[in-house]
């Protein structure tokens, strides 16, 4: 679901520029945009407490039951971290802050190879810093996601800072790369209910996630199968997976992956296919 910026779609997930040939992403740049924030001190008084996205484990292919409750809490703002259809699917989803490696090269070309689509939630640094794979990204038809401008605590800045992370990020990827997305991942997984509804307000879905492990400490490599063994014990219907594309361990594993999920009868979804 791609919409040029001028289409009549009410819901634009994803937008990008004129199809260019000679820009590296193949879209023109897109007209900057300005957020402006409705109740900049929060007089409705809704809950700045600190709250971190973390929950129990998958096991028999079902959800912990406290990432059930998140989803309850998350639908009045918009946000999801699981897809409670009961449908055998699964969203892959990365964050990248910084690259590591050339990693990413790797898992792109497994998504290639595997035709699986995936989001990546960047950094307004992992844009300057790896252009040709963010280009990749769009080209090869993954969405890239909003991870903010420098990766703050949206549970500590004040709402008007939230939007200008936001603004400062997509403004970057509009004049770049002629695109922008809906998609937002807090960084860190923190955030508050005023955090919550700010980026509601902004057009934004929020994306946390249902199942992940520490895989963003490059210190900690384990090997392939260990990665295999533990995004497989925790797969459940609907899962929202998240991995680092700094991870040895996943760029090796990915393939299989993909291959032992499918055998399973998981099906890859793209985020924009969320509630169809």
């Amino acid at each position: 679901m791609i919409n040029s910026e001028n289409a009549p779609q009410k819901n634009k997930l994803i937008i990008t520029g004129t199809p260019d040939p000679g820009a590296l992403s193949g879209f023109a740049p897109l007209k900057k945009i300005s957020y402006s924030v409705n109740d900049p001190a929060n007089a409705k008084g809704l809950s700045t407490a600190k709250k971190s996205h973390s929950h129990g484990p998958a096991s028999g292919g079902k959800a912990h039951h406290t990432v059930i409750g998140f989803q309850k809490e998350f639908e009045k703002y918009g946000a999801f971290t699981v897809d409670t259809s009961g449908e055998k699917v699964l969203y892959l989803t990365f964050d990248c802050g910084y690259e590591h490696n050339g990693l990413t090269g790797n898992i792109l070309d497994v998504l290639q190879r595997k035709n699986v689509p995936a989001t990546f939630f960047c950094t307004l640094d992992y844009l300057k810093t790896a252009p040709d794979f963010v280009a990749r990204m769009i080209n090869e038809g993954h969405i890239v996601g909003n991870h903010s401008a420098t990766h703050p605590s949206f549970a500590e800045i004040s709402r008007e800072k939230m939007a200008k992370e936001l603004e400062n990020f997509e403004n970057y990827l509009r004049e770049n790369f002629g695109y922008a997305s809906r998609f937002f991942r807090f960084p860190a997984g923190e955030y508050t209910e005023s955090a919550l509804q700010l980026v509601q307000s902004l057009g934004f879905v929020s994306v946390f996630w249902s199942t992940a492990y520490d895989d963003w400490d490059v210190s900690k490599i384990r090997g392939k199968d260990y990665a295999v063994d533990k995004v497989m014990s925790r797969l459940h219907n609907g899962a929202v997976i998240l991995l680092h594309s700094v991870s040895p361990d996943n760029a090796e594993a990915l393939s299989e992956i993909i291959d032992k999920a499918r055998g399973e009868g998981y099906e890859f979804r793209s985020l924009t296919q969320y509630g169809s």
